[in-house]
């Protein structure tokens, strides 16, 4: 499809080439931003519903406000595509989320427009009162302007900051984007409060009143109190029709010139606004692979495996089919985790706890002294959220959690904020843990059954996202001896000890080593807690050397196997031993393939480090190569 025609557009780098632009022409421009934003993502995928349902706020902040000098501040970042476009990006704009390209979320390093880099939720407010703080104190900046969704709100970190911010009294300005949406359905006390009460909405146009309804609730609370913002400090406007540029402008600029304390915009959109297909399906619609616009059919990579994510789905209602005590927890992500099908076929032990991961490992907890056997299902990198919770509250307990932790490793397009890099090191050295990880589809199936079964304390078990291998699924799952590898091929002169989902990379390197001669045992970890010693010491007696693999940073499973090997003795007898993780520094955004390669971490590196290990660098092999 050819590109949008967009001349008011094509007139503004950055948002200095606004200040001319009258309210009509800004109206005009942010009809041809949404026909850009489209076009666009069309040929990248990303996250499309949620930068539509901002791109007449994101025109409209740009206008009034001034940035780089104000800081806008865009909560998670799903939705900063308009906002990238609008600032000196737009050039760049079809590169979004891949090699070398613009990342999906804001970026400190790729713009001063980005005063404060996202992908997280919840930590807009936050960041933006420590500006306002830091202007207060002499600091070169302007207003400071968080913009945080009715799904970011909700979770505990938001309110923190919204209590502080009332209590200081400073000069802060947080619209809260109020589309009914996240990536699910926001759920909890806070969205009843938004949807609870009826009463008019004079001032807004039609077509949203019915979705601004529940908003006029928080405007209105009980006719005696002011809203739940007001109490806590805030002065509180709106609710705003977040497509209405007449009304946002006049709104923005009231605030802009006359706020002297923080204030509370409430801005009604409608997530997908303007592309008919992600208005009528929002959470498909949330983040897309490439499309296209006529028809909005997304290409799907075609695979004749299964995700991982959908095997653990199935895997765990199986298991809930056999057992009445198992219950799932997810934090906002029930599609994202697998745990609808646990939803379609379970509802009423299905926990949905909104965008709020210290809740959920701590309540799960609480499901788990209480004799349930809870599966805690949360991705590696929103795990970390809630490290605190899994040390106190599970660990220090030694109560029966199962954490089913997906999008272990590298990710592809949501780049290093989203990599599953640092759960083998932050679970593998907690007391009472057992630890996992699944070498293909078929072992992530056996270790559901393992931690189902398991009630001897927590229990972790990692996979990584995207589609499986195309091992064949066992019929009956069959729980794992705890702390029990295996061996997968048989050498004489190097072992690959590998842990977790590269153990094909392994594999596919064993091939090349065989090729040139050199024989190579490949053995599956599967435990890097308890670790599978026995197997560990005979890779020792009969192997030259052994190089340790997995999808994880420093300080993992290859460091708790260096350990046990210098208390046990392992170095005195000679034996040459290399870990391979992730390298010391982030991952920045490609194909998982192109990230593991420049990580250093696939089969070529792996083939490499064995010949290298061996010592036999020469004229038939090539020399190892640097990550």
């Amino acid at each position: 499809m050819s590109r949008p025609d967009t001349p008011t557009l094509d007139k503004v780098d950055g948002p200095s080439d606004m200040t001319a632009l009258d309210d009509a022409t800004l109206g005009l421009l942010a009809t041809e931003l949404r026909e850009e934003l489209i076009s666009a993502v069309s040929e990248t995928g990303g996250h499309l519903g949620s930068s539509l349902g901002v791109v007449e706020l994101t025109v409209a902040l740009h206008a009034v406000f001034r940035a780089p000098y104000d800081k806008i501040i865009w909560d998670v970042g799903h939705q900063c595509y308009p906002h990238k476009i609008l600032t000196e990006r737009r050039d760049q704009i079809r590169t979004l989320r891949q090699k070398d390209g613009l990342s999906g979320f804001t970026k400190r390093s790729e713009s001063e427009f980005d005063p404060f880099g996202a992908a997280h939720s919840s930590t807009s407010i936050s960041a933006a009162l420590g500006f306002a703080a830091a202007r207060d104190l002499g600091a070169d900046t302007g207003h400071a302007v968080a913009v945080i969704g009715d799904g970011s709100i909700s979770a505990g970190m938001a309110y923190e900051a919204l209590n502080n911010a009332g209590h200081d009294k400073r000069r802060l300005i947080v619209v809260l984007n109020d589309n009914e949406m996240s990536i699910a359905p926001p759920v909890g006390a806070m969205s009843r409060y938004l949807t609870g009460l009826q009463s008019e909405l004079g001032g807004l146009s039609a077509s949203i009143k019915d979705h601004a309804r529940r908003a006029r609730a928080l405007v209105t609370g009980q006719p005696d109190r002011g809203t739940l913002f007001e109490q806590m400090g805030f002065t509180y406007v709106g609710p705003i029709d977040g497509h209405d540029m007449g009304q946002l402008l006049q709104t923005l600029r009231a605030v802009q010139s006359r706020a002297d304390g923080p204030v509370l915009i409430h801005c009604c959109t409608v997530k997908g606004k303007g592309y008919r297909p992600a208005e009528h399906s929002p959470d498909k619609y949330h983040g897309v692979s490439k499309f296209d616009v006529l028809s909005g059919a997304q290409q799907k990579a075609k695979s004749n495996a299964p995700s991982y994510t959908s095997v653990f789905g199935h895997a765990l209602v199986d298991e809930a089919e056999r057992d009445p005590k198992i219950v799932a927890i997810t934090a906002a992500m029930p599609s994202g985790t697998g745990l609808d099908f646990m939803v379609e076929r379970f509802p009423e032990r299905t926990f949905d706890v909104g965008i709020a991961e210290q809740h959920a490992v701590t309540f799960s907890a609480g499901l788990a002294a209480a004799g349930m056997r809870p599966f805690c299902a949360i991705y590696s990198t929103f795990l970390q959220r809630a490290y605190d919770q899994i040390v106190h509250d599970v660990a220090l307990q030694n109560l029966p959690v199962r954490f089913a932790i997906d999008r272990a490793g590298l990710v592809g397009a949501d780049g290093p904020t989203h990599a599953g890099a640092f759960d083998i090191g932050y679970l593998t050295h907690l007391p009472n843990f057992t630890v996992m990880a699944a070498a293909d589809e078929a072992e992530l199936i056996h270790m559901v059954a393992t931690a189902a079964e398991h009630d001897g304390g927590p229990i972790a078990f990692r996979y990584p996202r995207g589609t499986g291998v195309g091992v064949d699924l066992p019929a009956i799952p069959q729980p794992l001896p705890i702390g029990r590898g295996r061996i997968m091929t048989e050498g004489n002169d190097v072992a690959i000890l590998s842990y977790g989902a590269h153990l094909s990379e392994c594999l596919m390197a064993a091939e090349r080593l065989e090729a040139q001669g050199i024989s190579a045992t490949v053995a599956d970890a599967r435990f890097s807690k308890p670790l599978d010693t026995n197997m560990i010491k005979q890779l020792l007696r009969h192997h030259k050397a052994m190089i340790t693999v997995e999808q994880g940073a420093r300080g993992g499973f290859g460091a708790h196997v260096l350990e046990w090997l210098a208390n046990e003795g392992g170095f005195d007898r000679g034996m040459k031993v290399r870990t391979m993780t992730l390298p010391d520094r982030f991952i920045n955004q490609a194909s998982p393939m192109e990230m593991y390669e420049d990580a250093g971490l696939d089969a070529a590196y792996i083939t490499v480090n064995c010949v290298e290990l061996l010592g036999l660098v020469g004229g038939r092999f090539p020399a190892p190569l640097q990550a």
